[in-house]
């Protein structure tokens, strides 16, 4: 790499951070950093950054602004020590954010009344949001190790796991929620987990073999993709509408069904419905990993004395994993996301809170079905990543 070459991809990488640093500072400086309400139904009172923060905390946020401030710069430091020292000063900042969070709560609901409430600002997710993006583009700007990232992200997530076991956010409202229905909530996130299970099960069976099929068989492919791309335009509240009449009525016709869960509502069109979105993925990259395998690799294979089964499964299926597992990233993170619309049709999960709070207005209840949501596709996403890291061969890219 040529010197005019790495100094333009510090510029890029300082300006990713600069722009990020801009609108975490505008952000603090314009949003509220949280809201006084008297109950959980009224919006309550804008708190600014300035004025919920303790003297010692708006010192540390400050300092903390300027060494990632110092790191967004081309001088005194080069890029590389830019996105280690963002690695160091990005998690502080975002633990120093939620620890302030939980402090103003706490000292603001000490003398106010029982049914007062301190919910989050639209500052304090910018900052949060902000200060993971930095991270998450340092390490992919540093092309780190994947177990470091992996060893990074553990210690991250145990600091703030510490910090909701030693009790520093349980004066939120968001917390207040949780409290009152934690036995529906560990029941409803279960069954979230079921619906996204239940279905990317079916949906890999049925898709994994349409995917060869579209591989070996060319003159099918056209039509085979037209229709599940046909799938994908339906909007997916339409769709599970659309399945209430037909599950109804075949559960009225065989009993046997009913009694398996097949009616109009519940499960059994959200499943469907999952699985039909899913399939476009699953299908789409697993025709792209087989088409990716070279044909030399194949005649080698062939040569060998392969039959066409070894060569499938010795040859053309290792090679084609790491593209096939980019697709089941793909529909897990957008079947967690869809699960939650399936609560409007009684299939239960998260999303059943997402829709109470709207029916209540009650904005930390929402919060309390989407931020989990948000979580499950964060943590299913890292996970599936590394996996397509680990899949992929020796030397491979």
């Amino acid at each position: 790499m040529t010197a005019s070459s790495d100094r333009a991809g510090r510029l890029v990488a300082n300006r990713v951070l600069l722009t990020l640093w801009v609108a975490a500072l505008l952000a603090s400086a314009l949003l509220p950093f949280a809201a006084m309400a008297p109950n959980r139904l009224v919006s309550g009172e804008a708190i600014k950054l300035i004025v919920a923060l303790t003297t010692w905390q708006s010192a540390g946020l400050a300092l903390l602004a300027l060494l990632l401030a110092l790191a967004a710069l081309s001088r005194p430091l080069s890029a590389t020590q830019g996105l280690r020292l963002t690695l160091v000063v990005a998690p502080l900042t975002l633990l120093l954010t939620l620890y302030a969070l939980g402090d103003y709560a706490g000292r603001a609901l000490a003398e106010a009344s029982p049914a007062a409430r301190v919910s989050q600002g639209a500052a304090f997710w910018v900052l949060v949001f902000c200060t993971l993006l930095m991270i998450v583009d340092a390490f992919q700007r540093l092309r780190a190790p994947l177990w470091v990232g992996g060893a990074y992200g553990l210690a991250l997530v145990a600091a703030i796991a510490g910090l909701f076991a030693s009790g520093q956010f349980n004066a939120l409202s968001i917390l207040n929620e949780y409290f009152n229905i934690q036995d529906a909530f560990a029941d409803q996130l279960l069954t979230h987990l079921r619906l996204v299970g239940l279905a990317l099960a079916p949906a890999l069976a049925i898709g994994l073999p349409l995917g060869l099929l579209a591989h070996r068989r060319p003159a099918l492919r056209g039509s085979l993709f037209g229709t599940l791309n046909f799938f994908q335009t339906i909007p997916s509240i339409a769709l599970f509408a659309l399945l209430v009449a037909p599950l109804s009525a075949l559960g009225d016709s065989f009993p046997l069904l009913r009694e398996l869960g097949v009616k109009g509502i519940g499960a059994a069109p959200a499943i469907i419905a999952l699985i039909m979105y899913s399939l476009l993925p699953v299908v789409r990259n697993t025709h792209a990993g087989f088409a990716g395998v070279a044909p030399a690799t194949l005649e080698a294979a062939r040569g060998m004395g392969m039959t066409r089964r070894q060569v499938l499964w010795r040859v053309e299926i290792p090679l084609a994993l790491p593209v096939i597992l980019s697709g089941l990233r793909i529909v897990t993170v957008q079947a967690i996301g869809l699960t939650v619309v399936a609560a409007l049709i009684g299939a239960g999960g998260l999303g059943a809170f997402v829709f109470q709070g709207l029916g209540q207005y009650a904005i930390d209840l929402v919060l309390l079905g989407a931020v989990p949501t948000i979580a499950l596709a964060v943590v299913a996403d890292f996970l599936l990543q590394i996996l397509v890291a680990i899949s992929r061969p020796a030397g491979g890219r």
